[in-house]
């Protein structure tokens, strides 16, 4: 059996400051990805965001990294990652500036009744899509929604009109 060499499995192999940079960038790099592009599949995780996620945790690792091996090095990229993410928590908290940028305003995607071509469209919802989510909150019509909004985190929110009809009793569908 060979000897543990401990030198290099307790010792850095590279610059705890390196580490931390390499893993500070990559992790405002993802930030800001997840934030602006990938928003409304957040919330859910399917196959192919499995694979997206795996794919995209193997190369920022290797982007974070370079050529680590050693635990201590393993360690110092860990606490960035969890280090950036409880600032920015922390941050988003204590000052409504900071909240705004790190979490995007809910997004209404149905307003009396009526789809809002504009904003399913900036995040590539299609019909079926959208009705998909109504049907999730049992939702079969879409004039029974006064308003339904994307959330930050994927996420739908429904608030149902009141009797489902558009204020004269005339129920309209808009699909």
């Amino acid at each position: 059996m060979p000897a543990i060499d401990w030198s290099q499995v307790l010792g850095f192999t590279v610059s705890p400051l390196e580490l931390f940079v390499r893993g500070t960038l990559t992790y405002f790099f993802l930030f800001l990805l997840f934030r602006f592009v990938v928003r409304r599949d957040t919330g859910t995780l399917g196959l192919s965001d499995l694979l997206v996620l795996v794919i995209i945790a193997d190369a920022s690792q290797n982007a974070m990294a370079g050529d680590y091996q050693s635990v201590p090095d393993g360690c110092v990229l860990i606490a960035t990652i969890i280090g950036w993410a409880y600032a920015l928590n922390y941050l988003s908290y204590r000052f409504p500036l900071v909240q705004r940028f790190t979490l995007p305003q809910p997004l209404c995607i149905v307003k009396d009744g009526v789809k809002q071509d504009a904003a399913l469209k900036r995040e590539l919802i299609s019909d079926e899509e959208l009705r998909e989510m109504l049907r999730e909150h049992e939702v079969e019509d879409i004039a029974e929604v006064r308003r339904a909004y994307l959330e930050p985190d994927g996420q739908v929110t429904v608030i149902r009109r009141r009797g489902g009809s558009d204020g004269d009793g005339k129920r309209r569908r808009v699909f």
